[in-house]
């Protein structure tokens, strides 16, 4: 990365689980962990592994200039709580097809 800014990626050695409202929307043993200078450390999880159903895409989009622009999705009661980089910058492509909450459990 750039001027002291680093992102590393690596396979999450413990299970993640995200819950809102006593609802499971995803569960992984598959889940890469983001860490990003100046930032807390961001659980990415398959898509396969999250419950898209219950999602809702929303019209909101970020950029990020170390990893793209980010689309979001929401829940009834909860704007943009997940968050995903359709096309990521080559250096972060193994968040591909991964979706971010912003709210998760680590056990």
């Amino acid at each position: 990365m750039t001027g002291g800014h680093h992102i590393t990626i690596e396979r999450s050695s413990r299970p993640v689980r995200v819950v809102h409202g006593g609802e499971v929307l995803a569960r992984s043993d598959r889940t890469l962990v983001l860490r990003e200078t100046g930032c807390p450390d961001r659980y990415y999880i398959p898509a396969e592994d999250v419950r898209l159903d219950l999602l809702t895409p929303s019209a909101t989009q970020t950029y990020c200039p170390f990893k793209g622009t980010a689309s979001y999705w929401s829940l009834p009661d909860a704007a943009d709580v997940v968050w995903a980089y359709p096309d990521p910058k080559p250096d972060v492509a193994r968040i591909k097809d991964h979706l971010c909450f912003y709210e998760v459990e680590v056990s």
